[in-house]
């Protein structure tokens, strides 16, 4: 395992976390991609449930030597509603979101290891099956960084949010 990955941590995101939240949202590189958070008030009223436990979605600060480096998010893919994934019956699938919040931090393969790292973690739990990312068709950057941790793409689909390319990571094998 590289040296980078292995300095790699996650927190459980917290109220305290959501000013700066709010602020990378608006970063033109994260905004790209994502939808906007509006107001902090509204990316409070998204967050809080995960962060009082009373939502499916459970999302994190990625940290690289303690310092904050992004935000990565994981949900349980089927039964997520709102018209997402209607047709993933394994209750073993996961879907992750992620960023990196410093636009000067891109290419260097953080994200990859970001991915990589965490993507570990949620196969340590025997119940998770498989974990997919939908990152926009355009966006070349999000697609090789997934194919680079270990992402195969599926085909492009329409969700809620627009069109996507389906990616997957399976649990690994044992030999």
């Amino acid at each position: 395992m590289s040296r980078l990955v292995e300095e790699l941590s996650f927190r459980p995101l917290a109220r305290a976390d959501l000013p700066t939240l709010h602020r990378w949202m608006e970063r033109p590189h994260v905004a790209e991609w994502w939808s906007s958070p509006g107001t902090l008030g509204d990316l409070e009223d998204d967050y809080l449930p995960s962060i009082e436990g009373t939502d499916s979605t459970q999302a994190f600060i990625a940290s690289l030597n303690h310092e904050a480096l992004g935000f990565i998010q994981v949900y349980v893919v089927a039964g997520s509603g709102d018209g997402w994934w209607e047709s993933e019956d394994d209750p073993g699938a996961r879907g992750i979101d992620q960023f990196i919040a410093d636009p000067n931090r891109l290419g260097q393969g953080m994200g990859t290891a970001m991915i990589a790292r965490f993507v570990a973690r949620l196969f340590s739990d025997p119940a998770v099956s498989k974990v997919q990312a939908d990152p926009h068709p355009a966006n070349s950057r999000a697609i090789r960084c997934y194919l680079k941790a270990g992402f195969v793409p599926v085909g492009e689909v329409v969700t809620p949010d627009g069109p996507a390319l389906l990616m997957r990571c399976e649990r690994p094998t044992l030999r």
